[in-house]
């Protein structure tokens, strides 16, 4: 987010409601944990939450989704305190900034978890986001394909929301320090230059979590 509003009851919009933008976001991956905890300390003034994310994925059973580059994923928040469907479409990363078409909208969480085992029951929400994904691919019927927990801080600096991402696969755990913003080259230099100053290790995000996800890879 580019710059900061106080903090509401409401964590989004109303269940059912979509919401479409185009994703822009820094992403700059810390080398380890020691990178992590550093970076933490450095923005503990600022800090405002921590959520504990799952993230389960689904593609169509002809790859309907995967074929366009489309991701659909349900996430979680604290358990079930929250749980948000996302559409993704083909998402460019390069130099450090991603960019992606991305449309969601919230779901009660308790019928959210009955999707893990019966995604026909998310294909026929009859939600404008579901239909539009079923009209836009001809998805007309889904596999849950698993997914992955992450555990998110979030951090007021520099009038921005910053998020520091510790993501657990089965296979290991990335480290990640992501912001949405409209000026994504002016804030990664000034997020580059305080990583720099902090003498932390880090590197341009080249891959997503969720390609990582499907390659079981570290990249």
């Amino acid at each position: 987010m580019a710059a900061l509003t106080a903090p509401t009851a409401a964590a989004g919009p109303p269940a059912s409601a979509a919401a479409s933008m185009v994703e822009v976001e820094v992403k700059l991956r810390l080398a380890d944990a020691a990178a992590h905890a550093k970076v933490a300390e450095a923005l503990k003034a600022g800090y405002r939450t921590t959520h504990q994310q799952e993230n389960f994925f689904f593609d169509g059973a002809g790859q309907e989704l995967s074929s366009r580059r489309v991701v659909l994923r349900v996430r979680f928040y604290n358990r079930d305190k929250k749980a948000v469907i996302t559409v993704k479409g083909k998402q460019v990363l390069q130099d450090g900034i991603g960019r992606a078409p991305e449309e969601e909208e919230q779901v009660d969480p308790a019928l959210a978890r009955s999707f893990l085992t019966q995604p026909a029951k998310l294909l026929g929400l009859g939600t404008p986001l579901l239909e539009g994904l079923k009209s836009s691919t001809g998805v007309q019927e889904l596999v849950c394909l698993g997914g992955f927990d992450n555990t998110r801080q979030e951090f007021e600096w520099g009038g921005h929301l910053l998020e520091l991402d510790e993501t657990k696969f089965e296979w290991g755990t990335l480290y990640e320090l992501e912001c949405e913003t409209s000026e994504p080259e002016r804030l990664r230099g000034e997020l580059e230059a305080f990583l720099t100053g902090l003498d932390v290790p880090y590197s341009y995000s080249t891959t997503t979590k969720f390609a990582n996800f499907r390659n079981r890879t570290l990249e």
